[in-house]
């Protein structure tokens, strides 16, 4: 809206022609007919590259396709760790919460492998460490697993923070178990770096408590300022509208 567009789409497959019984690949090449771009967020995994394929003139841009990658969330975290910390190598980056399922984790992992010098420290309880397709990208020597988040509090540059996400898990006492399993709070960002940041794709739950808000090193809600520009760039990017004042 704020390049001048309109939009057009609907967040439940019931309103529209799939309830129908129409297919995936039909319902994009019907959208293609009359959008200029394809935003799309899905909870199966594969499904922005599937609507890709489908897509022939139309570009995709992939908002989040289950537990598997949020590329455009990426390009945010990218931006503000750059805007913070100067330089992507030479970091120590601690990711904290749900990252077996953590899709905004995995494509933040997939993007900083790229740096010189970028080490993770990876902090889960056991149910839900980083799935082993991704570990097996990284090199040995660039990541070790934990579960103790005060321990490493002290060494990391970046802590990138996520909620435990409650509509990934079957089971509802095995989420009350783990949600509230790692709280970031005052009294403990006092043990980190003076020049660390804490990020956090948000909606946040309980894993950040507020009284961090006010501290200069919580950079989440400037977070989310940097993604609308990002995602604004993207749309003038992919539809060649360089010339937009």
């Amino acid at each position: 809206l704020r390049l001048g567009g309109q939009v057009i789409g609907f967040s439940d497959p019931q309103a529209s022609s799939a309830a129908k019984g129409e297919s995936f690949a039909d319902t994009i090449k019907t959208v293609g007919s009359y959008a200029d771009i394809a935003v799309v967020r899905h909870p199966r995994e594969g499904t922005a590259r599937l609507a890709s394929k489908h897509s022939s003139k139309m570009p995709v841009i992939n908002a989040g396709d289950g537990g598997h990658q949020h590329p455009t969330q990426t390009l945010t975290d990218l931006l503000t760790i750059r805007h913070y910390k100067k330089k992507f190598s030479n970091q120590v980056i601690g990711v904290c919460g749900d990252l077996k399922f953590g899709r905004t984790i995995h494509s933040l992992v997939k993007a900083m492998n790229r740096y010189d010098n970028v080490q993770f420290i990876f902090i889960s309880p056991k149910e839900l460490k980083m799935p082993a397709y991704m570990l097996e990208k990284l090199p040995p020597d660039s990541y070790r697993q934990t579960d103790d988040l005060e321990e490493v509090l002290d060494q990391v540059d970046i802590l990138y923070m996520s909620r435990v996400q409650r509509e990934r898990f079957v089971s509802e006492e095995e989420y009350l178990r783990l949600k509230d399993y790692y709280v970031l709070t005052k009294e403990k960002l006092d043990k980190a770096k003076d020049d660390m940041i804490v990020m956090h794709p948000l909606p946040r739950v309980h894993e950040i408590a507020t009284d961090v808000d006010e501290d200069e090193r919580a950079v989440y809600f400037n977070q989310v300022e940097f993604g609308m520009y990002v995602r604004m760039a993207l749309i003038i990017q992919l539809l060649n509208l360089g010339g937009i004042r």
